[in-house]
């Protein structure tokens, strides 16, 4: 996707396609920087004018402007690995109502709702791949698909037990005892809205993405505060944490090439088109070379847990579906991999074909491919996780923070180092009301390159960094609000 491309498509005022070239199709949302971010002294190209990791700046909401929760919010570009940034973010009230009335909110979805049934709030971060366009989508369309599916089952939410009929009727006396059997309680409605909300979502997305021409996926994390609870929903490698005084929670998983590895080896056993004859799905612990052919090696395949032996083949010579450890698990230089495409069509939204890794044949055939592989097909199967987290139950201290954020800082700052940072930042701030989004920008310099005395490693990120902290005291407590 070149930059004239994404202008032509994204940007007011963009370059005018060549002479007797048909013009490309509108986009369905233009390319912006998260509205509360509006004044925050960086223009709209100073975030891209200069990548190198000792210059590019560090962007959060100007003073004065306040997120739900006074929470924090900070983000960096990466440096060149594309030249806009593919992160997207989104913060607001959400006022769920008995019915829909009204017109829609606008694309920031800041509303009052002074006939609001039921009010929480709701923190979203989203990784673009292949272009910012899929997570654009996400972040105007998400809310409005959550707010839609809460309120559908709003009045089941705020039953004692969810009845098995929401008009109340009572078909059978012995529903009460079958819901309670099943274990249902109100949370398990939320969860619920929280999953049809990412389908629809990613629906919404294929379809628009189709209309106006366009390539790109994304991930999302999705925090949702309702009735006490802080509801954290993630498709993706972002990851959000609990930073508590002697407590350091994870309250998310990632879906990483390493955690998705038989899933993965086992489509493509399915669908070995999908290999183009380029690819083994064999996992190797190294790259294997011609000297290795005929010796017997170390392996494992979509069945197996354990390793065991095998003898080199030719075709075991082939680039491997999976190779390297951990996060940066098959990443050829500077390019998407075949892995990460696939893994992205398991668990994230995605809708594209990966432009790098497939040099061999046509972005054509290669979409041709997918389309014909229904498991390949993206609402067959969207992953999502949902962790619950009882705020109301907490003995909440002031410092106590939850802390979202894209897999630019996870890649370089473990879970621990994050909280040793937040641990040594609050404390010494508390008089200032702009602390947390001071201590999201101090997370993002830490994966910049600069030596670390807390961390004691020199770490850098080349990625799109973008964080929320999000503090639970005070405005946890007492949070069920009708």
């Amino acid at each position: 996707m070149s930059a004239g491309w994404f202008r032509r498509r994204f940007l007011p005022g963009g370059l005018l396609p060549a002479p007797g070239t048909p013009r490309p199709r509108a986009s369905p949302v233009p390319y912006r920087r998260p509205r509360f971010l509006r004044g925050s002294g960086s223009g709209p190209g100073t975030a891209d004018a200069s990548r190198r990791p000792d210059s590019r700046p560090v962007r959060s909401p100007a003073r004065g402007r306040s997120l739900p929760w006074n929470a924090g919010y900070a983000e960096i570009i990466n440096a060149e690995k594309s030249e806009f940034n593919e992160d997207q973010a989104a913060c607001g009230k959400l006022c769920i109502r008995r019915c829909e009335f009204g017109a829609e909110e606008d694309q920031e979805w800041v509303t009052l709702c002074p006939e609001e049934f039921l009010m929480g709030h709701y923190w979203a971060l989203f990784d673009g791949h292949g272009g910012p366009a899929a997570a654009i989508l996400a972040a105007n369309t998400l809310h409005s698909c959550l707010r839609r599916q809460l309120e559908a089952v709003v009045e089941g939410m705020v039953a004692t037990q969810p009845p098995m009929h929401l008009s109340g009727r009572c078909i059978c006396p012995s529903d009460p005892q079958f819901v309670e059997e099943k274990g249902i309680r109100a949370e398990d409605l939320v969860i619920g809205a929280l999953e049809s909300a990412f389908q629809e979502c990613d629906e919404v997305i294929g379809r628009e993405l189709e209309a106006s021409g366009q390539v790109g996926g994304c991930t999302a994390l999705v925090a949702v505060s309702l009735q006490g609870k802080l509801y954290v929903a993630n498709a993706g490698d972002s990851r959000a944490i609990l930073v508590r005084r002697d407590e350091v929670r994870p309250l998310s998983s990632e879906f990483t090439p390493e955690t998705e590895r038989q899933r993965i080896q086992q489509l493509a056993f399915v669908y070995p088109e999908l290999l183009a004859g380029e690819f083994t799905r064999l996992e190797f612990p190294r790259r294997l070379k011609g000297d290795d052919l005929g010796q017997k090696v170390l392996f494992r395949d979509h069945h197996m847990t354990g390793w065991s032996y095998k003898c080199v083949e030719k075709s075991d010579l082939k680039y491997p579906l999976i190779h390297g450890q951990g996060r940066q698990v098959s990443e050829w230089p500077h390019q998407e991999s075949l892995l990460n495409c696939l893994l992205q069509r398991l668990g994230y939204w995605e809708h594209w074909p990966s432009r790098g890794a497939w040099e061999t044949i046509s972005s054509e055939s290669w979409t041709q491919t997918f389309s014909s592989s229904p498991s390949c097909s993206l609402s067959h199967r969207l992953d999502l996780q949902v962790t619950v987290l009882d705020v109301d139950q907490l003995e909440l201290q002031e410092e106590d923070v939850v802390v979202m954020a894209t897999d630019g800082l996870w890649d370089v700052l473990s879970n621990e180092q994050v909280a040793r940072l937040v641990r040594s930042f609050l404390p010494g701030n508390r008089e200032d009301p702009h602390r947390f989004s001071e201590l999201a920008q101090m997370l993002i310099h830490s994966t910049q390159g600069k030596d670390d005395s807390l961390t004691g490693e020199r770490q850098v990120s080349y990625d799109d960094v973008s964080v929320f902290v999000i503090p639970l005291h005070s405005q946890g407590q007492g949070s069920s609000g009708h």
